[in-house]
């Protein structure tokens, strides 16, 4: 007799639980530029104390040309006189030896030489605003002129002392204004009253400055001009 023995059901199989779902690395991503942008926000907002907004709205505010002629010619003008060689005795140094002259006397702007000079002479002709005035003691061949305006070109007077650079303006339209707000204004404080546009047979004492371009022929800017 044969017994039969029934197989035991499989056992059932564990159920697996679902792995976690991991965040996109996108989204990470996403939550860190967050993060950082908020840091920056609040890193970069400046609380101004009560009673400092227009402290702030000045440093902010645009270049005044008027504004920064009249704070800055008076101490151009000094700087000028206290650095200016006698006109016969540059140009000697000149002939002489350039580079000890530039080295000595010179300040370098723009890859060119400017000098500050004083000197008394007679007016000649003018013509355009440039006049040639003849002061004793000068070598033989160089020519000395003054330009009285109603133009003044150029940029001797920002450039002479040395104060000023690049660096201290916001752009180069900036600059260029700094160097034309102070020829404004010396045509206000020095040519205005010396009744500029008739000055030749007058004797003159000049201070000034040029850019050394032609050792024989300066153009002087005037910084200070006296009728004698």
């Amino acid at each position: 007799m044969s017994t039969t023995t029934d197989a035991a059901p499989p056992a059932p199989r564990a159920s697996r639980s679902p792995a976690p779902r991991r965040a996109p690395l996108g989204r990470w991503i996403g939550i860190g530029l967050t993060v950082l942008a908020l840091l920056v926000v609040v890193l970069g907002t400046k609380v101004v104390p009560q009673g400092q907004e227009s402290e702030l709205a000045e440093g902010t505010a645009a270049f005044d040309k008027a504004t920064f002629g009249a704070e800055n010619f008076p101490a151009v003008q000094e700087s000028i006189a206290a650095s200016a060689v006698p006109a016969p005795e540059l140009a000697e140094a000149i002939a002489e030896d350039p580079e000890a002259a530039a080295e000595e006397h010179g300040v370098e702007a723009s890859g060119q030489t400017l000098y500050t000079t004083t000197f008394t002479g007679t007016v000649g002709e003018g013509e355009d605003g440039l006049y040639e005035v003849a002061v004793d003691g000068m070598p033989e061949g160089v020519t000395v002129r003054i330009q009285t305006g109603p133009a003044i070109n150029g940029t001797e007077l920002r450039d002479a002392t040395g104060e000023y650079d690049f660096s201290q303006f916001t752009n180069q339209i900036e600059f260029q204004d700094a160097g034309a707000a102070l020829n404004e204004e010396m045509k206000k404080q020095v040519l205005e009253p010396v009744d500029a546009p008739n000055l030749e047979g007058e004797t003159v004492t000049v201070t000034g400055a040029f850019t050394l371009i032609n050792p024989e022929g300066w153009l002087v800017t005037p910084s200070d001009l006296e009728v004698s």
